[in-house]
């Protein structure tokens, strides 16, 4: 996903590592104002600005930033000597906007924007409170293709959430059941889960391959019954980890078919779970 400058007017620039709900909530206000394109800081220039390693390296969050359904375009930028101005290679055309965070405006890229005639928009970080619907249930518009359900608690989303929807999103239209909070702490404990179900389901609605991101509305492995009722999927599709009887059996009783997928992670990436980053 990689395009001109000019063809997407709204730009963001930055290390984006670690993504977490507040980046995905500048990136949606960015989009409001046009297609966004993302100007992602490498490994060499996150150190270089920051001088330290970014948690999660180029090729990763390259992965992860091209599937948020807000990135109309990404370059992977390999030089740049200050993070108030942007790259040579990616000279703005005259209408393009530099978008930032408040926190982040400053004279001098003030001063830079003045010299190449670049507009600047600061957005307030209160502006990034919330985590907004997507709007009406998506299950009530007719389709041609598959409905296909998985669930989850996706308490850190990572690469091999993202990975595993894609894939699922081949088999159909993929609506995603994130567990609700007490379901998610009556079955893993305490402490769980991290995220409240509002900003997991916001962050499982950002990947552009997901058609639909509900909470789920019932307890126990079946959690997600209740919007299944509603959804009417043709497909439940777990993986490996996510493999249990009570979902077959469910299955079975319901005609449904069900899709067990192997647990690999996008190729050239590593192989990454919520209990490892969350460290319990």
């Amino acid at each position: 996903m990689s395009t001109h400058i000019a063809e997407a007017r709204v730009i963001l620039s930055g290390s984006f590592d670690d993504l977490r709900s507040r980046h995905v909530r500048l990136l949606q206000e960015a989009a409001r104002l046009g297609p966004v394109h993302v100007l992602l800081w490498s490994d060499d220039v996150v150190r270089a600005l920051t001088g330290e390693s970014p948690r999660f390296g180029q090729d990763e969050r390259t992965y992860l930033l091209q599937a948020v359904r807000y990135v109309a375009a990404l370059t992977l930028i390999t030089d740049l000597p200050s993070p108030d101005q942007l790259p040579e290679v990616a000279t703005p055309a005259s209408d393009s906007i530099w978008v930032m965070l408040e926190g982040e405006d400053n004279a001098d890229r003030r001063a830079y924007c003045h010299r190449v005639g670049l507009d600047c928009h600061v957005i307030p970080e209160a502006s990034l409170d919330g985590f907004p619907h997507s709007g009406p249930d998506r299950w009530l518009a007719p389709s041609p293709r598959p409905k296909v359900i998985v669930t989850g608690c996706y308490d850190w989303l990572h690469s091999g959430h993202v990975r595993f929807f894609e894939e699922v999103s081949e088999l159909g239209d993929l609506y995603v059941a994130v567990g609700n909070d007490a379901n998610v702490r009556a079955l893993k404990g305490e402490g769980h889960p991290m995220q409240t179900q509002d900003e997991r389901r916001y962050m499982v609605q950002s990947i552009r391959y997901v058609t639909q991101a509900v909470v789920t509305k019932g307890m126990g492995w079946m959690d997600a019954a209740p919007n299944i009722d509603e959804i009417r999927p043709d497909i439940y599709a777990v993986n490996e980890d996510g493999d249990v009887p009570e979902k077959a059996a469910f299955c079975v009783e319901n005609g449904l078919q069900y899709v067990v997928l192997k647990r690999e992670p996008k190729e050239g990436l590593r192989r990454r779970s919520s209990t490892d980053l969350r460290g319990f």
